[in-house]
């Protein structure tokens, strides 16, 4: 039982010295533990800063992706290093690392496929009012659309079995927390959440500009990701609106054709029929997206077995490669 833990990084080389020497390095009911840094282009020189902490594996980005990037590059990087877990954490040491070995006991039981660490939003005393109450509303909308009980959807601790991993599909470019729990809810996995421990801030968010910047990053990522999973429902609610206006308006010039002035009134004939015919074609749009959705989890499948395949191939690639270096040595004695 093989465990990652996987930190994105970008600029990373002052809090680093703080975090990794954390890491747990033995945990009951893991054969081995290692460390995976994902320099995400940094220009401080996270990665020899990261060396000299005694990093088991570093992936560097030769420019800067996002943290939606670096993470997606973490979890296929772990996989072909043979990670049974995959833990990711923030290179700001915000959580506290003895927690992991707490974050994967329901996987190892076989309780979860998916593990969130909840923060208690409540009790973080550097998040203002306002932030706090932005969170907690963002993770009840998470929860919401994904079908799930996280109840700290921002929460960067994270931790995912080997077959969650390999399900892992990261589409936006802003983050990956709201993506992969709304995703996770919708391929049915079993998420699961713990109370887990902050440490005091040491820097400020890389995520956003402001409050505002990131309400609004979010707003958009939630709507595309849940459009991605349910197009017929939003195309249907959308299009109903439409049609539903244009139905009222329909109603109102009968009303006044059949049992008032049956004069004029032909600006709101015209109104009408627009908003129906547009509230119909947005119906069949929504057709439209839920037949490419269903193209689209065919393509999700195709990609877990060609995962599959490529991690299979790799494993049997290195076992040969140990056969032969075994051989050499045994020629050579």
């Amino acid at each position: 039982m093989k465990l990652i833990i996987q930190i994105p990084c970008y600029n990373e080389a002052e809090t680093l010295p703080r975090t990794i020497p954390d890491l747990p390095r033995h945990i009951e009911g893991v054969d081995s533990v290692e460390v995976l840094v994902i320099d995400d282009g940094s220009r401080d020189g996270t990665p020899v800063v990261a060396r000299a902490l005694g990093v088991d594996h570093i992936v560097k980005f030769p420019n800067h992706r996002g943290l939606a990037a670096a993470f997606n590059a973490g979890i296929y990087a772990a996989l072909t290093m043979g990670a049974d877990i995959v833990v990711n954490t923030d290179a700001d040491n915000q959580y506290n690392a003895s927690d992991i070995e707490n974050l994967i006991r329901p996987i190892l039981r076989g309780e979860a496929d998916v593990v969130i660490g909840d923060r208690n939003l409540d009790s973080i005393e550097h998040f203002s009012f306002f932030k706090r109450k932005v969170s907690k509303f963002g993770s009840w909308v998470v929860r919401q659309v994904s079908g799930t009980k996280v109840p700290d959807a921002t929460s960067g601790f994270r931790a995912y079995s080997r077959e969650a991993a390999m399900r892992v599909n990261v589409l936006t470019e802003f983050t990956y927390t709201l993506e992969t729990i709304i995703s996770a809810g919708k391929k049915r996995m079993a998420i699961q959440h713990i109370p887990v421990r902050t440490n005091p801030k040491m820097r400020e968010s890389r995520l956003f500009n402001n409050m505002w910047d990131y309400v609004k990053k979010s707003i958009v990522t939630i709507i595309r990701i849940y459009t991605h999973y349910e197009p017929l429902k939003i195309f249907f609610y959308i299009g109903s609106i439409f049609f539903a206006v244009g139905m009222a308006i329909s109603v109102r010039f009968l009303y006044y054709y059949f049992y008032g002035n049956s004069q004029g009134h032909i600006q709101s004939l015209i109104l009408a029929s627009v908003l129906l015919i547009v509230g119909f074609q947005i119906w069949l749009i929504g057709l439209v997206s839920d037949l490419i959705f269903g193209n689209r989890k065919i393509l999700d499948e195709i990609l877990y077995r060609q995962k599959q395949f490529d991690l299979e191939k790799e494993k049997l690639l290195q076992r040969f490669t140990e056969q032969i270096s075994r051989k050499e040595e045994f020629i050579k004695k």
